[in-house]
């Protein structure tokens, strides 16, 4: 069965939402290990009380390629074989993109390639599209321009906030992150270029 290693920086809600996949049966897989850079993180706390494996690690004045040799190492005490982003707020090294390559996936709240980076919801509304959504896709040393696993779209309303915006592309998040981690987990697909294809 394929370990899971979660990387969460905040809250930690797509976290939560694989984790309830897998104990409700609904993702084949099991997290090895919950791993937050920020001993605050609520996140952390509620891996602690699902009785997972939750480790922090403190990145705070860590120079990036000496923070991700420790990752690195925390990840391989726990047999990851699939690195899942979620929500987290460091740039990987390319030295920690390499040792995973093509094992580790991120969600982005928008339609990549179009809005990579921070603040994706606000530049969704200042550029005035009339769709947005959330993109789940292999991290390569790019910035959110690894292959892409799964999208949602989601409308953009007349009036929308950033934080309503947000809300209803969180909620597909939440859906896609873990039947995206299900396809790679399964091994039923294959990269042409940048594309990911699904074998029936």
């Amino acid at each position: 069965m394929t370990r899971l290693g979660i990387l969460l920086s905040g809250r930690g809600s797509n976290f939560v939402a694989i984790a309830d996949s897998v104990a409700e049966g609904r993702l084949n897989a099991e997290i090895g290990v919950v791993i937050s850079n920020r001993p605050e993180a609520p996140g952390i706390a509620i891996a602690q009380e699902r009785g997972l494996n939750a480790v922090v690690l403190p990145s705070r004045g860590l120079d990036r390629e000496v923070y991700d040799r420790q990752l690195i190492e925390e990840l391989r005490r726990s047999n990851v074989d699939l690195v899942c982003l979620a929500g987290y707020m460091r740039l990987l090294s390319g030295h920690f993109i390499r040792e995973f390559a093509m094992r580790i996936l991120n969600i982005h709240p928008s339609l990549l390639p179009a809005f990579p980076g921070l603040d994706a919801q606000h530049q969704a509304l200042e550029h005035g599209v009339k769709y947005s959504g959330c993109t789940v896709h292999f991290v390569d040393e790019g910035l959110d321009s690894g292959p892409i696993i799964k999208q949602a779209v989601v409308p953009v309303h007349d009036g929308d906030t950033v934080e309503a915006l947000s809300a209803r592309i969180l909620v597909e998040e939440h859906r896609i992150y873990a039947e995206a981690i299900g396809l790679v987990a399964s091994g039923r697909y294959r990269i042409e270029g940048r594309r990911v294809v699904e074998r029936q």
